[in-house]
């Protein structure tokens, strides 16, 4: 069995930094940005939100069968990363740097280049995703690496959620469109060094090539569709991404509306956030001893509990609801590394069962799932913020009704919880897990 050095480890999790920082600041602020500050209505701006990513669903199957024909002396996927994360940390910045209105000038606007960095997005997400069912054989080697990667993702995910908001409020705050493009430019820089990282840290690794499949990739689709084990797994996750998608859109809801307080975005993101820093070891030890599959059960619960508990967000349960972001931010954890581990186990055993590549299919199906979830989710969230009747507005000056809070404080706990439950239906069907290799432990 293979197994990595450090410095690849710490390497490819470089490349958390972009993933984590692009699927968490549009989700944090996006919305915001386009109800609060743009003055669309939500059902618009969750459309606009939804749209560009649910393009990914197409892309991301071509780009991975792109990858796993690529004849690059240099690797099969590394060439990608480099080209696609700096075209993406470019295309994040012009983003938000567009007019404020008309609402359809700028809208237009956030739709063109939302949809140019989800497709840059892709070309790098897809084979980096793909990598590690070709770094390496053996099947805990992954979750050692998966540990490397979820821990740089939730720094990742503390360091631009948090900052963020506050790159935003000091230079204008959400009332003028200064803040937003100092934000879109940091990020870009942040995205840009994960993204060389990755490129530059990955350059030792091992690379176990398998033949490329033959077939079209319509034909590729349908076997790896066809694999029980990876629809479950996908299903799981991407129902899961969809409750995660809405607590994210929620968070600047509820700091200004139920908490009453913006310092409370960061404090929330952070209270999230910080403990997967803690537990993501913790998860990996549970996984020496009990299986991914029951370590994934395991966090999955916790999630759930975490998000029943935030229905009670108000500014005088502010202690409760931080403590429950905690309890949600250690399920998180572990619902990260174990699909992560679990997928190249999936898409490896494919291959040598097989004795054909369809890893890059494997991971670009896996990737357009999660992209729609992680879309879906501020849809999902906005759809209830247009139910419970949310004001929209550019003044900042309007009184949120009842039903609004109500809607807020719905689509940020019992949403989630209640996609989060359902995705349990799904993983205890998952059967690939190494449980003799677990118990020889």
């Amino acid at each position: 069995m293979t197994s990595l050095s450090p410095a690849v480890r710490r390497g490819y999790a470089l490349g958390s930094v972009a993933t984590g920082t692009f699927g968490t600041v549009p989700g944090l602020l996006l919305l915001p940005y386009l109800t609060d500050s743009l003055g669309i209505a939500a059902v618009v701006a969750g459309f606009i939100v939804f749209v560009p990513k649910a393009w990914d669903v197409v892309l991301n199957p071509l780009v991975g069968r792109i990858s796993d024909r690529s004849p690059s002396p240099s690797g099969r996927r590394r060439p990608f990363l480099l080209k696609g994360g700096l075209t993406l940390a470019a295309c994040f910045a012009l983003l938000f740097a567009g007019p404020t209105g008309p609402p359809v000038v700028a809208g237009a606007w956030v739709v063109v280049w939302f949809l140019a960095c989800a497709t840059a997005y892709a070309f790098f997400q897809v084979p980096y995703v793909a990598m590690p069912a070709e770094m390496t054989l053996d099947y805990a080697e992954r979750t050692r690496l998966m540990t490397w990667r979820v821990a740089v993702l939730a720094l990742a995910i503390l360091l631009s959620g948090a900052t963020a908001p506050m790159v935003v409020n000091a230079f204008g705050g959400e009332e003028t469109p200064k803040g937003y493009r100092f934000m879109g430019a940091y990020v870009a820089v942040i995205l840009a060094i994960g993204v060389y990282g990755a490129w530059r840290g990955t350059r030792d690794a091992t690379e176990h090539r398998v033949e490329t499949a033959a077939g079209s990739l319509r034909d590729q689709l349908r076997l790896v569709s066809a694999a029980p084990d990876f629809r479950v797994l996908l299903l799981t996750f991407v129902l899961q991404a969809i409750g995660v998608g809405a607590m994210l859109a929620g968070v600047a809801y509820v700091a200004d509306d139920l908490l009453d307080s913006k310092p409370a975005t960061t404090i929330l993101f952070a209270a999230f956030v910080a403990p997967a820093l803690l537990v993501t070891p913790l998860w990996e030890r549970y996984a020496e001893r009990r299986g991914k599959k029951s370590g994934y059960l395991a966090a999955s619960l916790f999630l759930v509990v975490g998000s029943l508990v935030l229905f009670q967000a108000r500014a005088d349960q502010a202690v409760v609801v931080y403590l429950a972001a905690a309890i949600v931010g250690v399920g998180y954890a572990g619902a990260q590394v174990f699909p992560m581990a679990m997928l190249p186990d999936v898409a490896a055993h494919d291959a040598a069962t097989s004795g054909e590549n369809r890893i890059g299919v494997f991971t670009g199906v896996w990737t357009a799932g999660e992209t729609l979830g992680l879309a879906l989710g501020p849809g999902v969230f906005a759809l209830v913020l247009a139910i419970g009747g949310y004001v929209s507005s550019t003044d900042h000056t309007a009184v949120q009704p009842d039903s609004a809070r109500t809607a807020i404080a719905i689509g940020f706990s019992l949403v989630p919880a209640a996609l989060i439950a359902a995705s349990l239906l799904f993983l205890r069907r998952y059967s690939l897990d190494d449980l003799e290799n677990v118990r020889e432990r």
